[in-house]
């Protein structure tokens, strides 16, 4: 099911003051004051004018323009830093240090959170494969946590297993006791598939993708890392089709597959900043993570929220006289590990200070170039996935979807899949939303009628490849989110009416 917007009629459902904050270290979470004691009481909200006027002002001065010169800025970053800017590395290091210096130069003071989480390097990866008439080189991926081959790899026969792969009866019946498996990619996980896999006594597993784009590949992990009992890795489309057409007939295949990686501990860190006024108790934390996968620079996933969150807080820095609400603006690390800094925020928080926070906004690549403008599915009423999300989540997807309504702008809705930053915040109680263009998600025929583009593609053609890059944003689409994360931003800023027990 999805969500619609069309013509503004909702048919489916859904003067400058400096900035003040405290370093806060890896040991610490942020403590509160009392609001008695960390500002004079606000009064009530509920006051429309002041509220618009924050709101429209807010959305009147965050530009595509400028938040794209901070995209041009982490683009630069990442070429000058191994091409990626992934967790515990420079390039990472200094993309924080970019948003520090700009939240600096507009009075913020910032702070870094640190963390140090369970990670996985691959040392090694190759697969090679042999039939009576051809020799193939394959460029397997290993999936994070895998247990890793012997050293000189691991030979054996291949079994292309037809079904999912879900269970262990599929490698039973297919005869792949003792060889290695090539399966699909649908209906379970990585983890599920190799574990089923183990059970039927399979040696090795690789899995194909079945990305649009033959040659994509992306990389997986074992959830959780312990869950790991057989080497395993993933294939590109059209390598694990030219395996099955070599195999088809019962021909023999033979593969010599090495992958191999280490455990390691990385450490990262949050970026964190508050408005200075604003209540404490009644705090919105809008946040992106700042973080790319290895494997590319990551500008649209997710330089790009990334940048309009930072813009957004430069512009509202000279109207915090008008804030009533604190909003804490974050840049989280690690989510492309598995929400790590997110959820390491989440954790550090005492009853108290959860309590303190009123709302999470969260965004996600909102420059796809292929996009459907997706906003979380707040009161689940798409009826897919996820169920919806704790008290006041239904209100924050109402004011996004009302605010492109008033545009004639579509939407659709985007299941809480777990999938991003807003994940910890909903597991705590915390009302979230937000929005994205959309990644690996494929374009239906209804999503292309309503927003263009190329159906059967993926919404980010170049979700978690090296070609993301600036090249790789709508910067329409861009401004757009922009313009409904500034103005949103500016109304619950003000007034908190409708969410939670606000």
């Amino acid at each position: 099911m999805f969500r619609q917007v069309v013509r503004g009629v909702h048919t489916g459902r859904r003067g400058s003051v400096p900035v003040v904050c405290v370093l806060l270290l890896a040991s610490f979470a942020f403590v509160s004051a009392p609001p008695d004691t960390a500002r004079p009481e606000s009064p009530e909200p509920h006051s429309p004018p002041l509220s618009q006027s924050l709101a429209e002002r807010l959305e009147r001065e965050v530009t595509e323009t400028a938040a794209f010169r901070h995209l041009r800025a982490f683009q630069r970053t990442a070429d000058r830093h191994g091409g990626n800017r992934g967790p515990g590395t420079p390039g990472y290091s200094a993309s924080a240090d970019y948003v520090r210096d700009r939240l600096s130069e507009a009075g913020y003071h910032v702070r870094f959170q640190e963390f140090t989480f369970p990670d996985f390097v691959q040392t090694r990866e190759t697969a090679v494969s042999s039939a009576p008439d051809r020799r193939r080189e394959l460029h397997p991926y290993m999936a994070r946590f895998s247990p890793s081959t012997p050293a000189g790899g691991l030979r054996a026969e291949l079994t292309v297993v037809p079904g999912q792969g879900c269970a262990p009866e599929e490698y039973e019946a297919a005869g792949a006791r003792g060889r290695i498996a090539l399966v699909r990619g649908e209906e379970c996980s990585l983890t599920d598939k190799q574990r089923a896999a183990a059970q039927a006594g399979v040696r090795l597993l690789l899995m194909n993708i079945g990305a649009p784009g033959s040659g994509m590949n992306l990389r997986h992990r074992m959830k959780p890392p312990e869950a790991g009992v057989i080497p395993s890795a993933s294939l590109s489309r059209g390598e694990s089709e030219q395996l099955a057409a070599d195999a088809a007939g019962g021909r023999t295949v033979t593969l010599r597959v090495v992958l191999r990686g280490k455990h390691v501990r990385t450490r990262s860190f949050n970026v964190l900043a508050d408005t200075p006024t604003g209540r404490a108790d009644r705090t919105v934390v809008l946040g992106a993570h700042l973080d790319s996968v290895p494997e590319g620079p990551g500008i649209d996933d997710n330089a790009s929220s990334a940048a309009m969150v930072l813009e957004t807080a430069l512009r509202l820095a000279p109207h915090a006289g008008q804030v009533r609400n604190r909003v804490r603006f974050a840049w989280w690390g690690a989510e492309e590990r598995g929400m790590v800094g997110s959820q390491h925020y989440v954790d550090q928080l005492s009853a108290e200070e959860r309590d303190a926070i009123a709302l999470n906004l969260n965004f996600e690549t909102i420059g796809a170039p292929n996009y459907a403008r997706m906003v979380y599915d707040g009161d689940d009423s798409d009826g897919t996935g996820a169920g919806p999300g704790p008290p006041g989540s239904a209100a924050i997807e109402e004011e996004f979807t009302r605010y492109f309504a008033r545009r004639g702008l579509p939407t659709v809705g985007l299941d809480f899949d777990g999938r991003s930053d807003f994940g910890p915040f909903i597991e705590a109680g915390i009302p979230a939303g937000g929005g994205s263009g959309g990644y690996n998600h494929v374009k239906t025929p209804e999503w292309q009628r309503l927003f263009g583009g190329r159906a059967g593609q993926y919404l980010d053609p170049c979700y978690h490849q090296t070609c993301d890059t600036t090249g790789n944003i709508d910067r329409t689409l861009f401004g757009q989110f922009g313009d409904a994360m500034a103005y949103v931003t500016g109304r619950f800023a003000r007034d908190l009416s409708g969410v939670g027990r606000w």
